[in-house]
């Protein structure tokens, strides 16, 4: 049975990605098939990654043709290496080639999340420090650049504006202090939403304390300014960094004792990874 673990948005994703796709037609591939024509091909790894995408690409085919065959010998999260077949599908030629690049796209690119943020997630281990993403992630794919992230062993930060309140400069500068904007949100939002107060300085840490905030967040500080604002707060909220985050940079805030790391590169500028569909020589 076919099951699609996401949203109807997302399925629709898939849709308008096979829509643009295939918006004229294949004529490449009809002059040479009919329907009656079936093949065997596999998902080829070419360099170590962390899967992540596997219900995307079964739901290409899926839509494609219920009857196309997608089985993986790995799950989302799996460690592979170079030479690995992550998969094998079977069916219509016609399904296989008309379906082939939609269904690499959405593969190589989850696993590129997925495989940046296992990088980043290696070298927090042995911390207590959390690797969270952000919202910079491509419209319309949130939902599974989020689950990309967590196939690589990271967590998520909100999923969107209504997922809890974060106040960041703009909104402080427009509510004119960090207090009036603690404040405000604290009369109208529902009580069970954690307040996040991105700071830059040390003065804007001890007025978020001050406030109350439930997270602070230290943004784009350095690291000695850093590590007197963890000392600052002293356990009394949640402590994020954000900013600039980087394998050297991981290295110096892993044993600092944030609480938590967020990054926008796992989703904004994780790069592809190279898989390839090949079909296998017919007999």
């Amino acid at each position: 049975m076919h099951i699609f673990p996401y949203s109807h948005n997302t399925r629709q994703l898939v849709t308008l990605a096979l829509q643009e796709d295939l918006a004229a037609g294949d004529p490449s591939t009809d002059a040479l098939f009919t329907d009656a024509d079936l093949t065997t091909a596999v998902f080829l790894v070419k360099q170590p990654l962390t899967l992540a995408g596997t219900d995307m690409v079964n739901e290409v085919f899926h839509q494609l043709d219920p009857t196309f065959r997608v089985e993986w010998g790995f799950s989302d999260g799996a460690a592979l290496e170079p030479g690995t077949v992550a998969g094998t599908v079977t069916g219509s030629v016609r399904t296989l080639l008309k379906g082939e690049r939609t269904a690499l796209n959405f593969l190589r690119h989850l696993s590129g999340i997925a495989t940046l943020t296992r990088r980043y997630v290696t070298l927090l281990e042995g911390s207590r420090t959390r690797l969270v993403d952000t919202r910079k992630t491509t419209p319309g794919m949130r939902e599974i650049e989020k689950a990309a992230v967590r196939a690589g062993g990271g967590f998520n930060h909100r999923y969107n504006l209504g997922s809890g309140v974060m106040l960041k400069d703009n909104h402080i500068q427009a509510a004119g202090s960090i207090a009036a904007a603690v404040q405000k949100v604290r009369n109208y939002a529902a009580f069970t939403l954690r307040i996040e107060v991105e700071v830059s300085t040390l003065d804007e840490v001890a007025q978020a304390l001050d406030a109350r905030a439930d997270i602070i967040m230290l943004d784009n500080m350095d690291t000695p300014t850093m590590a007197r604002a963890i000392a600052m707060v002293d356990g009394r909220a949640i402590v994020e960094a954000s900013g600039n985050i980087t394998d050297e940079r991981l290295a110096s805030l892993r044993d600092l004792g944030l609480d938590v790391i967020s990054s926008g590169a796992i989703t904004h500028s994780a790069a592809q990874v190279d898989i390839s569909l090949k079909i296998r020589p017919q007999p």
